[in-house]
C-alpha cells in the first residue's frame, strides 16, 4: 500500500525519476580522517596492579611519564564504570577522572552494582590453545567425513573425491542431533551487515523492536585459527534473545568444523551460511555467492553442517549469479530436503549486487515452490508499507532488513506499529550518543576503544546521512533507491546530519566523543549510494 501525501505542488522541486521529492525551502547546494595510536601503558599498571610478566611485557611501564603526558579526559562519563562499578582500563580510560582517586588508585564500586555480564561468546585461552595446536576433537566432523568417503565409489582414476563428499551416500549415519526449534515465522530480522552490523548497532535495533539479530559475516578459517578479531564478532548481548552467527568460506572441512565448534562452544540460536556475498574478493575464492558455482559442493557442506550442529542451520543466498542463471528455485527445494530451518533469499543476482531493485515477484515464485522450509525475503524494504505489502503479496514467512535499518533503525518500530515516525534531529542525536556508550562499553574507553567507536560511528553515518525526514518529503513512503537531493534541515543539526561530507561526520563524532586526533582519517568501507541509475 502506498500513501501519497500531497503538498502545494508549487513548492516542490522537479527532480529526475528515482529521486525523492523534497520541498523547495529545504534544498541547498551541498559541496575526509585515520586511527589515533593508542597509549601503550601496561594494562596491569593502569588498574593499580603489578605486571605479572615485567621482562616479557611489550607495554610501557613508566607510569609517572604516562600520567604526565596523558591528554586531558575527553569523556565526561565512563560507561564501563557505570555498568560494572569499576573500569577495566583504569587510568588508560579517557574518563579516568571519574573513577580515579587523588592518589591515583582506582575506585571499585562493583559490590554495590547489581549487574551481570552483558555479552557472551568470548574465546578463552584453553580453547584458543587447542585450536592453534590442532588438538580440538571435531568428533562429529571426522565421523561424517570418514563415513562419507568410505561410502563413495571410486572415480575413473580409482580414487574417491574426498574433498567434497556426497553426503547423500551416508545411508547408515545417525540422524542430525535434535535441535532446539526456533520459530522464525512472522519475525523481523536484522541482516548480517559487515562492519556496520556490530554489537552496539544491533543493540540500537533491538531497542527499536527487531526480533532476530545475527553477527557480522565471519570467515570460517579465521574462527578455526582462534583469531581474536573473528571471535569478537561472535559476541552476543543479553538483549539479543534470538541470535545467530553467519559464517563464510569455501572449504568443506573448514566450514563443517567451524559449525561443530560454534555449536559446541557458543551461546547461539542458529548458524547461518553466507551464500550471497557479491564482493569480488569473496566470490572469486568460491565463498559467498561464489558457492552458487558449485552446487554439489554447497549441498554436501550444508548437509554436513546440519549433521554436526546442535542448533538450526540457515542459509542466505541470492537468486543466482547472473540473470540468465536464476537457480534459487531449485536451490530452495534442495535446502528444504536437507533440513535447513530457514532460507533467506536476496532478490538480486550476484552480478546486480545492490544496483537494481530487488525482484520480489521472483521471491514470490520461490516461496510458492517451498512447502516446509521457512523462507524470508530480502531487498529494498524501507518502510512499514513496503514490509506489509511484500508480506501480503509474496506470503514469505518474514523479511530480513539491511540497508533500510542502517538508514533508519526505527523501521522495526514503524513495522510493529504500522505508522511513519518523524524522528527529530534531537532524538536521532540521542540515539547516536547511546550508540557511542554501547561502543565504548564494547570496544573500550581507552584511546584505542574511543577511536574504534568513532570509526564505527562514521561508518554508520555513511548510511544515516541518506535519511530524509518524512516532514520534508512530498510523497510517502520514501523508497530506498531514491537519491535524496541535498537540503536544509528544520534545524542546523538536521542539516549537518544530512551532509555527505566525511568531515561533517567527524564533526558529529566530536560532539559526542570529543576532539578527534589530528591524524585521525576516515574512508568509508561501504558505498551506500546504491541508487537506481
Amino acid at each position: 500500500m502506498e500513501t501519497n501525501t500531497e503538498i502545494n505542488t508549487d513548492n516542490v522541486v522537479n527532480v529526475p525519476e528515482g529521486v525523492a521529492p523534497v520541498k523547495k525551502e529545504f534544498l541547498k547546494p551541498r559541496v575526509e580522517f585515520v586511527p589515533d595510536p593508542f597509549n601503550d601503558l601496561c594494562f596491569s599498571l593502569a588498574v593499580g596492579k603489578e605486571c605479572p610478566n615485567l621482562e616479557g611485557c611489550k607495554y610501557n611501564h613508566d607510569i609517572k611519564q604516562y600520567i604526565a603526558e596523558k591528554p586531558k579526559d575527553v569523556l565526561d562519563h565512563c560507561p564501563i564504570f557505570s555498568l560494572y562499578g569499576k573500569c577495566s582500563f583504569g587510568i588508560r580510560c579517557r574518563a579516568s577522572s571519574v573513577h580515579t582517586n587523588a592518589d591515583g588508585t582506582q575506585i571499585d564500586n562493583s559490590e554495590n552494582v547489581e549487574t551481570k555480564k552483558s555479552d557472551v561468546n568470548s574465546i578463552g585461552p584453553d580453547l584458543r590453545k587447542s585450536l592453534r595446536a590442532n588438538t580440538y576433537p571435531f568428533t562429529l566432523t571426522k565421523q561424517i567425513k570418514s563415513k562419507a568417503e568410505s561410502n563413495q565409489k571410486p572415480g575413473t582414476n580409482g580414487k574417491t573425491n574426498s574433498k567434497y563428499p556426497d553426503m547423500g551416500d551416508i545411508s547408515d549415519f545417525p540422524e542430525p542431533p535434535i535441535k532446539k526449534a526456533i520459530d522464525f515465522k512472522g519475525k523481523t530480522f536484522l541482516a548480517p551487515l559487515t562492519t556496520v552490523g556490530n554489537l552496539p548497532f544491533r543493540r540500537i535495533c533491538k531497542e527499536f523492536g527487531v526480533d532476530i539479530t545475527c553477527s557480522e559475516m565471519a570467515m570460517a578459517y579465521n574462527i578455526l585459527q582462534g583469531h581474536n578479531s573473528e571471535w569478537a564478532l561472535m559476541k552476543r548481548h543479553s538483549s539479543e534473545d534470538i541470535f545467530g552467527a553467519q559464517i563464510c568460506g569455501n572449504n568443506f572441512d573448514t566450514i563443517v568444523q567451524t559449525t561443530e565448534l560454534l555449536s559446541n562452544e557458543c551461546n547461539l540460536d542458529f548458524i547461518d551460511l553466507n551464500v550471497g556475498c557479491p564482493i569480488d574478493s569473496v566470490f572469486e575464492k568460491g565463498s559467498g555467492s561464489g558457492m552458487l558455482r558449485s552446487p554439489k559442493k554447497l549441498y554436501s557442506i550444508v548437509d554436513a553442517m546440519n549433521r554436526v550442529s546442535r542448533i538450526p542451520i540457515t542459509v542466505k543466498y541470492r537468486t543466482g549469479i547472473t540473470n540468465k542463471e536464476l537457480t534459487a528455485n531449485n536451490m530452495t527445494l534442495k535446502l528444504q530436503s536437507l533440513g535447513v530451518a530457514l532460507g533467506t533469499l536476496h532478490g538480486r543476482t550476484r552480478l546486480q549486487r545492490y544496483s537494481k531493485s530487488a525482484d520480489w515477484e521472483f521471491i514470490k515464485s520461490v516461496k510458492d515452490s517451498a512447502s516446509t522450509m521457512s523462507l524470508f525475503g530480502n531487498g529494498d524494504v524501507f518502510s512499514w508499507e513496503d514490509y506489509w505489502e511484500k508480506i501480503n503479496q509474496t506470503k514469505v514467512d518474514g523479511i530480513m532488513i539491511g540497508r533500510g535499518a542502517l538508514i533508519k533503525p526505527w523501521i522495526f518500530q514503524e513495522i510493529n506499529e504500522r505508522k511513519v515516525m518523524d524522528i527529530t534531529s534531537k532524538e536521532r542525536f540521542e540515539m547516536l550518543k547511546k550508540f557511542c556508550d554501547y561502543g565504548l562499553e564494547h570496544w573500550g574507553t581507552d584511546d584505542l576503544g574511543l577511536n574504534h567507536t568513532r570509526r564505527f560511528l562514521c561508518e554508520w553515518q555513511s548510511f544515516l546521512y541518506r535519511y530524509v525526514p518524512v516532514g520534508l518529503l512530498d510523497v510517502l513512503p520514501a523508497k530506498i533507491n531514491q537519491r535524496p537531493p541535498s537540503f536544509y534541515g528544520r534545524d542546523e543539526l538536521e542539516t549537518l546530519m544530512a551532509s555527505p561530507n566525511v568531515s561533517d561526520w567527524v564533526k558529529i563524532s566530536e560532539m559526542i566523543l570529543g576532539p578527534a586526533p589530528e591524524d585521525f582519517t576516515f574512508i568509508p568501507k561501504h558505498k551506500s549510494n546504491s541508487y537506481e541509475g
